[in-house]
């Protein structure tokens, strides 16, 4: 089987919704490190659960092939708050880092899709 970038955008689509699946449901799950991490930042708790929830959400739009772009939309808005986040917190680069692959990937898979 040939590899073509419909191949590509699959995969790459698929590893992102995965990654914001799992950032979703540990979200959801307010494990009490997370949940210091969110109050630090000043955000109420039920925005974490907000959050997990969206990541869920775009981790769905992600999977179909009709529902993509909303998916890519979604996923970026919610890594530019998180990136605003961290920066605006002075976090340090190794919990910068993972935001920044997260939002390169979201870049990647939608310029795969629209090259």
């Amino acid at each position: 089987m040939a590899w073509n970038q419909a191949s590509y955008e699959s995969v790459l689509a698929m590893l992102v919704a995965v990654l914001f699946a799992v950032a979703g449901i540990i979200n959801l799950a307010r494990p009490a490190a997370v949940k210091r991490d969110f109050a630090r930042w000043g955000y109420p708790g039920w925005f974490q659960l907000l959050c997990g929830a969206l990541e869920l959400l775009g981790a769905a739009l992600l999977v179909g092939q009709q529902t993509r772009l909303l998916g890519l939309a979604l996923a970026g808005t919610i890594m530019i708050g998180a990136i605003f986040t961290l920066l605006r917190n002075r976090e340090p680069f190794k919990h910068l880092a993972p935001a920044l692959m997260f939002a390169a990937l979201v870049v990647v898979v939608g310029m795969v899709r629209f090259l």
